[in-house]
């Protein structure tokens, strides 16, 4: 089978070009799965839909082929937390302890994905331990080569596609609950409508650092997403007095430093439990994101007790 027919579709000409419809977008990612789609082709298609817009149908279908060319690779989880941020302005993945505390809640947590150009400082990969026990990481390009080599066209067009996005949609552990960060808004309604069509039910999307599931603790948050299946758009002040950026090039966070309480750094810290409330709240551990962010500064607080009760 040939891509050419799906091309035709995105890219007639004005008057003539339509989106694709869901299942026209699942055979076709289906085929790109495969290796046998020219890549040319491959191009074209992606390079269209960058500049017109994918459609939340388009995003669904795309990832309902990616979720049908792998099954079943990885142990069931409580919670599914992606992974793409790409850049070299970001600063240590603060998200990893918050993810952490989230075990420490007793959820299991999967998390995937692949990170570019990023200092080592910034490596989601050299810190993963720290993001305890109940995180499981599986890189991409081992879960998936077809999905990584396709992400890796961002560096022959030079510029990010539609799969950074897919890659975000994907839940490869088919969890219930789902966190995704973004970089660009547009794209939080975008993605909570593609998942509707995936019949997803609990969804919370922030626009993160640098893309990540990353709260900034001292600007409100606009979380899109799903709750029982049904949309939400919520505004969560900030909990965190005085202004910074999220990440200092300049100033690098200990991770291993913060966690073990040898480094104290009160915005740092913000940032860890501002982000570990709005996944527990995501899953229903507590009732509202006040709740759950009570809730995560207990943890943090009674983390060293609880792990080692726990061990």
């Amino acid at each position: 089978m040939s891509l050419a027919p799906f091309v035709q579709t995105v890219a007639r000409g004005k008057g003539r070009a339509r989106s694709m419809t869901m299942a026209e977008a699942h055979d076709a990612m289906a085929l790109i799965l495969t290796g046998d789609a020219a890549p040319e082709a491959v191009g074209a298609l992606l390079m269209v839909m960058r500049l017109r817009g994918e459609t939340p149908e388009e995003i669904a279908g795309f990832t309902s082929a990616l979720r049908h060319h792998v099954r079943g690779h990885l142990p069931k989880a409580d919670l599914d937390w992606p992974s793409y941020a790409a850049g070299r302005t970001r600063g240590a993945p603060l998200f990893l302890l918050a993810a952490r505390l989230v075990g420490l809640a007793g959820y299991h947590v999967s998390m995937h994905g692949w990170n570019s150009h990023q200092t080592a400082s910034a490596s989601v990969r050299e810190a993963i331990d720290l993001a305890g026990p109940k995180v499981t990481y599986s890189a991409l390009e081992t879960l998936c080569p077809a999905a990584f080599r396709l992400l890796g066209l961002r560096d022959t067009f030079g510029l990010r596609s539609c799969f950074n996005t897919v890659l975000r949609m994907w839940n490869p552990a088919n969890a219930a609950v789902t966190v995704q960060g973004v970089f660009h808004p547009s794209y939080r309604s975008l993605q909570a409508e593609a998942a509707v069509l995936l019949g997803q039910q609990t969804l919370s999307i922030i626009k993160g650092g640098g893309g990540e599931f990353e709260r900034h603790p001292s600007k409100e948050t606009i979380v899109f997403g799903l709750r029982g299946g049904a949309h939400i758009q919520k505004s969560i002040p900030p909990v965190f007095q005085g202004t910074r950026r999220l990440h200092k090039p300049d100033t690098q966070v200990n991770l291993r430093g913060l966690w073990q309480g040898h480094v104290q750094d009160a915005f740092a810290t913000a940032t860890v439990t501002g982000t570990a409330a709005l996944a527990l709240w995501t899953l229903k551990a507590a009732p509202t994101p006040e709740a759950a962010e009570n809730m995560a500064r207990v943890l943090w607080a009674s983390r060293h007790q609880t792990e080692s009760l726990s061990a």
